[in-house]
């Protein structure tokens, strides 16, 4: 089978790896291991180019993609069309007319939910122009379907992982020690509770410190790691809680002290709060910290849904209630939390490495091709 891939948003070449956004590492990923396989012939059409910027880029790419797109595929030939989101998805409105060749898209949750008005208006006629939908959770294709999307185009399929990308050979104590040294901080003997993610509103981080950490019993040093619009708040917020100074708001760190924080962690905390106008549509970290031995500790919402299983990688809880998210906290920490990490690893292992991921996306766009 070949696949024509299309996708607006991959880093420039020799970009640091800790500048990408979940996004682009999903899609490069799915690139490599298509790339791998025999049963598999891929052409990309990708725009590589910085986040600042990005939105003019990307109009201008899609305008032009618009104009020579039934060219490249009369003269490619692919089986399939493959955007990497809803955002280069919009060619399909565009060009339905002109292609023959059946077009899916994969999309992530906020490319779904983006609140523009032209866009969402807009996002219907892309749906009919469609062969089929790939949604990376439940929860994303049910907001499909809320915007045209006939449920029997869309599935639901899980983003990749690449283990090779935070294979990790340092014990938990190992890591800690090297995770002080490079942050130049002493944790002392205290549990530690990290989250990574952009700084916005739906990531829960204003309402974790505000209301959850209050409440959390154990001796904990709470690390963020990562930046946005809401980091100045985070630290005015920090300024109002108890121990104050076990919160650490550690802004954007290269990745080697991503790799250590997520295996020097004791739980990984993805405190997620619903947000009008956008989602969680995944939850890729999530993968990242338990392939590290780090079980994850969630709110029960959107994509989160469909990556925890309680029990096996981790628990999640009721958006919004502080109380039973400090609880679980707590028990957890006290409560077999070292089968439990154990557990996370397999499970990552067992469901989400791509080249398993790869089969059921191939085997999705082989069904939609031949019909």
């Amino acid at each position: 089978m070949k696949i024509l891939y299309i996708a607006h948003n991959h880093p420039p070449k020799g970009a640091p790896l800790e500048n990408m956004g979940g996004m682009q590492r999903v899609s490069m990923q799915l690139v490599a291991e298509f790339k791998k396989r025999e049963d598999v012939e891929v052409v990309t059409l990708v725009q590589e180019v910085p986040w600042k910027g990005i939105e003019w880029r990307t109009a201008l790419f899609l305008i032009r993609l618009s104009m020579q797109l039934p060219g490249i595929v009369a003269k490619e030939k692919p089986d399939v069309i493959l955007f990497s989101s809803m955002v280069t998805a919009s060619l399909a409105g565009l060009t339905r007319n002109r292609i023959s060749v059946p077009m899916v898209t994969i999309n992530h949750g906020h490319d779904v939910k983006l609140r523009v008005g032209v866009y969402q208006k807009y996002l219907p006629k892309v749906f009919r122009a469609l062969n089929g939908v790939i949604s990376v959770s439940s929860a994303t294709r049910d907001e499909c379907i809320k915007r045209g999307m006939d449920p029997e185009k869309g599935i639901a399929l899980p983003n990749g992982f690449d283990v090779e990308d935070f294979q990790i050979n340092f014990s938990k104590s190992e890591a800690r020690e090297r995770l002080m040294s490079l942050l130049g901080l002493d944790f002392g003997d205290k549990k530690i509770l990290v989250t990574v993610g952009r700084q916005v509103k739906r990531k829960g981080h204003a309402w974790f410190i505000k209301t959850v950490w209050p409440l959390i019993k154990e001796n904990v040093v709470y690390l963020a790691i990562g930046d946005g619009p809401e980091h100045d708040k985070l630290k005015e917020l920090r300024e109002s809680v108890n121990n104050k100074e076990h919160i650490i708001l550690a802004g954007r760190q290269p990745d080697e002290v991503l790799s250590m924080a997520y295996a020097a962690a004791d739980l990984f905390i993805m405190p997620n709060v619903p947000v009008e106008g956008d989602m969680e549509g995944f939850g890729i970290v999530l993968l990242e910290a338990n392939l590290a031995n780090t079980p994850a500790i969630a709110s029960d919402l959107e994509g989160i849904k469909d990556v925890i299983v309680n029990g096996k990688n981790g628990y999640k809880v009721a958006d919004n209630n502080e109380v039973k998210f400090a609880s679980r906290i707590d028990t957890t920490l006290q409560n077999g939390l070292e089968d439990l990490s154990i557990s996370a690893k397999e499970f990552v292992f067992e469901n989400f490495t791509w080249n398993k991921v790869a089969d059921r996306y191939i085997s999705y766009l082989k069904r939609v091709s031949e019909n």
